[in-house]
C-alpha cells in the first residue's frame, strides 16, 4: 500500500519565473476554454518552486526544452515543450495545454508523474533525458 501512495504523490517540480508568469496567463486565457487542463496547469504551477530565469538546472523541463521520456504504454519519445501556437504533434511539439504538457513541465530527469490523458484513463511517464531550449544552449556559447 505504500508504495501505491509513493507512486501517487507528486514529484517535486521547478519553474523559471518568466515561465511561470507567463504560463499563469496563459492558463486564466484559456480556463473558459479548456477548463480542465488550465485548472491542471494552475494546480502544477501553484506546487512548482519558482527560480530566477538563468537558475534553473539543464536538466529540468521547460518551455522549449527538448526531451525523451518513456511511458507505461511502452512509448519511448522525444518532443519539444512548446505554447500552443507551435504545437505540432507530427514534428514533436507538445503543447503546455495537453495533459501530458501540463505533466512535463518542471520535471527533471529521472522523474515520474501520473497524468491523466483525455480520455480519462491514467497513465505514468518517466523523464529520460533533457536538453535545454535551443535558445539557451546559443547563448552559452556566446
Amino acid at each position: 500500500m505504500a508504495r501505491a501512495t509513493r507512486q501517487n504523490r507528486k514529484p517535486a517540480i521547478t519553474v523559471t519565473r518568466t515561465d511561470s508568469e507567463r504560463l499563469w496567463r496563459l492558463a486564466d486565457t484559456f480556463a473558459e476554454r479548456n477548463p480542465a487542463v488550465a485548472e491542471e496547469l494552475l494546480a502544477e504551477l501553484d506546487r512548482a518552486k519558482v527560480v530566477e530565469d538563468g537558475r534553473l538546472p539543464a536538466n529540468v523541463v521547460r518551455m522549449g526544452s527538448s526531451l525523451r521520456f518513456t511511458s507505461d504504454l511502452g512509448e519511448d519519445r522525444h518532443v519539444t515543450l512548446v505554447f500552443p501556437g507551435e504545437a505540432d504533434i507530427a514534428e514533436g511539439k507538445v503543447s503546455i495545454l495537453t495533459p501530458i504538457g501540463v505533466a512535463l513541465i518542471g520535471l527533471s530527469a529521472g522523474q515520474s508523474i501520473n497524468w491523466t490523458a483525455r480520455d480519462g484513463r491514467t497513465h505514468r511517464l518517466t523523464v529520460e533525458s533533457v536538453e535545454a531550449p535551443a535558445s539557451e544552449r546559443a547563448a552559452s556559447y556566446a
